[in-house]
């Protein structure tokens, strides 16, 4: 048997519904379920269920100080052409996340996954683009390019499996990681 996982930074439910309020309601864009939003840090595509086992204990021994992000700033992917993605950044790249990604990174390995070779960019996506000129969508990432969700803190991280369905992808919590100020209450 093999599972689709990921490993992610969960949102608080007020920033997720701010964040669904932003939908500009354009034809092609299809805003995410505000449930579904998430910062990734890995995603590993299909796992055995042995390595499954070796990465959950991987990632369990993974020690870190909670922190704040700011969630700010719009773009797409590609930031040319037609978009495919719409997404919201973190400020200033932070060096705990990055911290946390370079662990979850070695944990993989250590688990017997493929690292991830390109570079990353942490955003969280907001939405997905359908055959979208992006002349249609200008307006709203003009007036949005800024746009400030607010700070989030950050004291834990998961390891998810995706179910693919017709009606979108559904995300099962497998295992939480805590900071260790979250872990110690």
């Amino acid at each position: 048997m093999t599972k689709r996982l990921f490993v992610a930074i969960d949102l608080p439910d007020s920033t997720r519904q701010l964040l669904a309020g932003l939908d500009p309601h354009i034809r092609g864009v299809r805003w995410s379920d505000p449930a579904q939003m998430h910062l990734t840090l890995a995603f590993f595509g299909d796992v055995s269920d042995d390595i499954e086992l070796a990465l959950s204990e991987k990632l369990s021994a993974i020690e870190f100080g909670a922190f704040f992000l700011s969630i700010v700033g719009i773009g797409t992917f590609p930031p040319k052409g037609p978009p495919k993605i719409i997404w919201i950044g973190l400020g200033k790249t932070h060096p705990h996340l990055f911290q946390i990604y370079k662990r979850v990174q070695e944990a993989a390995l250590a688990a017997g996954l493929e690292p991830e070779l390109r570079p990353w960019h942490p955003h969280i996506t907001i939405a997905r683009c359908r055959d979208v000129a992006p002349q249609s969508i200008r307006n709203f990432l003009k007036a949005n390019a800024d746009f400030d969700a607010g700070m989030i803190r950050v004291h834990d991280f998961h390891l998810y499996s995706s179910k693919l369905t017709p009606a979108g992808p559904i995300h099962t919590r497998e295992l939480s990681v805590l900071s260790r100020e979250s872990s110690s209450l």
